[in-house]
C-alpha cells in the first residue's frame, strides 16, 4: 500500500476514534449531572480540540508538502 494512502487512512481512524469519544463524553455530560448550560464550555472545548485534531490531520496526511 502507498504511504500516503496508508498515512490517510490510519489518520481518518485516528480522528474518528477520537471525535467518536469526545462527542460521546460531551452528549453524556450535556444529558447527565451537568445539563445542557453546565455542558456548553465542554462542549465548546470539544469542539475546539476537534478542530485541532482535523488541523493536524489535514497537515500531517493530506497537503501536499
Amino acid at each position: 500500500m502507498n504511504s500516503r494512502l496508508s498515512n490517510i487512512i490510519c489518520g481518518l481512524l485516528g480522528v474518528g476514534l477520537v471525535a467518536t469519544f469526545t462527542i460521546g463524553l460531551a452528549i453524556s455530560i450535556s444529558q447527565g449531572f451537568a445539563g445542557v448550560k453546565g455542558g456548553l464550555p465542554f462542549v465548546i472545548i470539544v469542539g475546539f480540540v476537534l478542530s485541532l485534531a482535523l488541523y493536524d490531520f489535514y497537515d500531517t496526511c493530506v497537503r501536499k508538502k
